[in-house]
């Protein structure tokens, strides 16, 4: 059955229609649509959340608003993220019903307070702060990251039907906090974990020096460097083989000199890793990240893509870690608010470039060997995390950094065989086949 999936901006949003199954999809409005909430342990009683549907509107529209390299959590992966990558990302500058405010309150309180009460928890920053600087990014970010959070955690929780997202709230005695939010040993999902991570503090000498190797000449104060990190990462293990495993995250970045001088970047990516190759899927997948991308500039998505594909590379194996999608960091070009922009429309897209996929194979039926190759797969996921990525690397060393949201990427169960080799002309060796070659998938 062919993915016919709306493109971003545009047309019907799209769900997968119950009483057909997991493959059946459909044309559906994002208004006025409910859905069971992820609530917090110990909280009762159904809520309304927007459809898990996009919406074209700028200005906040119908689901995701203003919206570790392998799990962002505290200062681990964000950290990481900001010194490890030598390339950068540059952009070329691009040529709703309001409600009232109750009375005796400002519009523009009433409106952060509603924003607010669609996310998991409160956000990691207090209100009061997040009001004194509204036009700040740093508040910008941290409500895009939460209210991303909230909508991916809810459209998980739909398409499971059954377990629920356990919220995790945090404190960093260094400065700042996060949310980690997991659900476990569901129905669809093995393990899906969406964290949210606010952190600030001084930069140790050894980071300052990682960054100055990179270029950036940072001026410090008796050995210290403020900085303030933030972002948003998730990674997602389906219990069904064919249904794929996902990654994304998005985060920003800021650090002050002592005269003053701050510099700033983002950084971020979606990614998807599949057991078995499905080609719908994999051109859908792909597809609806260049359509984010090609909103900003035509040749965001290929530098982007082939940034991902170089970056998960399991280089013992020879293997990519999945089919790809798009990674980047460093993006400080053209301006903060274009930039922003970027960031916020490829968040946007994560929803629709992987729900659809998972709906289509939740139910599909597979034999005992197929499960062992995702398994398989899964230890060369688990290789790749605490092998090489930079996020998870630098959190597992780093003082104070949070352990259990740093390992919340990794599977409830992996495989590992000795001199494991698929047949010749198998599913298995086909989607090897792939990961040691990737492709273009939309061209």
């Amino acid at each position: 059955m062919a993915l016919r999936l709306g493109r971003l901006g545009s047309g019907p949003c799209w769900r997968a229609a119950r009483g057909g199954g997991c493959r059946q999809l459909c044309a559906w409005s994002a208004r006025g649509t409910s859905a069971r909430v992820c609530r917090p342990p110990g909280t009762a009683g159904t809520l309304l959340c927007r459809g898990l549907g996009h919406s074209p509107s700028a200005g906040g529209g119908a689901w995701l608003g203003t919206g570790l390299a392998a799990a962002l959590a505290g200062l681990t992966g964000l950290a990481a993220a900001a010194f490890g990558h030598v390339q950068r990302a540059e952009m070329v500058p691009k040529s709703s019903v309001a409600r009232s405010p109750s009375p005796g309150r400002r519009e523009d309180e009433d409106d952060l307070a509603r924003r607010c009460s669609t996310f998991m928890t409160s956000p990691v920053t207090d209100l009061h702060e997040l009001r004194r600087r509204p036009e700040d990014m740093k508040t910008k970010m941290e409500l895009l990251i939460m209210e991303t959070q909230a909508q991916v955690c809810r459209a998980l929780a739909q398409v499971d039907g059954v377990a629920d997202f356990s919220v995790d709230r945090w404190e960093r005695k260094e400065g700042g906090g996060g949310i980690t939010c997991v659900l476990q040993d569901g129905r669809v999902f093995e393990k899906a974990g969406v964290s949210v991570s606010v952190v600030h503090g001084n930069l140790s000498e050894d980071a300052a020096k990682q960054m100055r190797s990179r270029g950036k000449v940072l001026k410090m104060k008796d050995g210290k460097l403020p900085f303030t990190a933030m972002g948003v990462s998730s990674v997602i293990h389906p219990k069904n083989p064919h249904a794929p495993t996902m990654h994304f995250n998005y985060r920003y970045f800021e650090v002050e000199e002592v005269d003053g001088n701050k510099h700033w970047w983002f950084g971020g990516g979606c990614d998807l890793s599949p057991t078995y190759l499905n080609q719908e899927d994999a051109v859908h997948f792909h597809r609806t990240l260049k359509e984010a991308c090609d909103q900003h500039g035509p040749d965001i998505y290929p530098k982007f893509k082939k940034w991902c594909d170089d970056y998960f590379h399991i280089v013992h194996r020879g293997e990519r870690r999945g089919i790809g999608g798009i990674f980047f960091d460093d993006l400080n070009s053209p301006s903060k608010e274009e930039a922003f922009h970027l960031v916020q429309t490829c968040a946007k897209a994560v929803v629709p470039s992987y729900i659809p996929i998972v709906r289509k194979h939740c139910d599909d039926s597979f034999t005992p060997q197929e499960k062992m190759w995702q398994q398989l797969r899964r230890g060369r996921y688990v290789e790749f995390n605490l092998l090489y990525d930079r996020g998870t690397k630098f959190g597992l060393f780093t003082p104070g950094s949070r352990i259990e949201s740093i390992l919340m990427s990794l599977p409830l169960t992996a495989r590992w065989e000795y001199m494991h080799s698929p047949p010749e002309n198998s599913k298995e060796a086909e989607i090897l086949k792939v990961l040691r070659n990737p492709r273009d998938w939309v061209h």
